[in-house]
């Protein structure tokens, strides 16, 4: 039986095993016998440093890739798709995500990314700053792989990296004249795998959540020029975007004096 199963996802697997071998037991019901059941089968996935699910997927975890950049078998890792319809032109959308040390201003996750020198003269490459589940901080180099100007931006990650990932973000305009709708499709394999990628779920670091809250605030960036944080408050404020907001609230107070009704509604968010 050879060893498909790398060391760090192997640790996360005995991990996870050992919180749901646990909490099945604690339950004493069918649901923690099922729950036990599976954190039997992950403490033998990390203890014996095989899975099944691997072979019969030709996934090897245990072997690094030879190659200038890490690719993801389809399916496999963790997929995650989201849209949203952001109502400004579909060029200025493009041109502020084309930017990569934008990225950090709306991606909660994300502490930095900046341009570095490809491994080839055409290359565009970046490198990432990220804070992963638990404060775990992780970096990673991505190279751009497609791109067309106003409609797509596609990228992978480049070997050695700590978090194996591609994906593309796509930008298209909305029906009715809405604005934008960005389309963003990105697939990874976290530390630990899919081991790790539970455990995180576990801790409330949900991806499909994580993206979906990420272009929450891209949509109030671009559209208000404020990026919201954490707390409710908001940081970045674009100074033009500002003074156009000042006076158009400005001239919403005087008309809701004379109406007698209130000056503006909640913001409402499509997708």
């Amino acid at each position: 039986m050879q060893t498909n199963v790398g060391k760090t996802e192997r640790g996360a697997s005995i991990i996870a095993g050992t919180l749901l071998a646990y909490c099945g037991l604690r339950e004493r019901s069918w649901k923690g016998a099922g729950l036990a059941f599976l954190g039997i089968n992950f403490l033998r996935r990390g203890l014996l440093g095989y899975c099944y699910t691997y072979r019969f997927l030709g996934i090897d975890t245990n072997h690094g890739q030879k190659g200038s950049s890490q690719t993801i078998a389809y399916r496999t890792g963790i997929r995650v798709d989201e849209a949203i319809t952001i109502d400004r032109p579909r060029h200025e959308v493009y041109a502020f995500w084309n930017n990569p040390e934008n990225l950090a201003e709306f991606m909660e996750h994300v502490e930095s990314v900046r341009t570095i020198s490809g491994p080839a003269a055409s290359a565009t490459c970046t490198h990432w700053v990220a804070k992963g589940p638990g404060g775990r901080r992780m970096e990673w180099d991505a190279e751009i792989i497609n791109q067309a100007d106003n409609e797509l931006i596609a990228w992978r990650s480049l070997e050695g990296s700590e978090v194996s990932n591609a994906g593309s973000v796509r930008f298209a305009d909305a029906a009715g004249g809405r604005g934008t709708e960005v389309r963003i499709a990105l697939q990874y394999n976290p530390p630990g795998g899919t081991a790790g990628a539970f455990i995180a779920k576990l801790f409330g670091e949900d991806p499909s959540t994580q993206i979906h809250n990420d272009l929450q605030r891209l949509k109030t960036r671009l559209e208000a020029g404020v990026v919201p944080t954490v707390d409710g408050q908001s940081k970045g404020a674009n100074k033009a975007v500002d003074d156009r907001e000042h006076h158009r609230k400005s001239e919403q107070v005087v008309v809701a004096s004379e109406a007698s009704f209130p000056a503006s509604d909640a913001p409402a968010y499509s997708h």
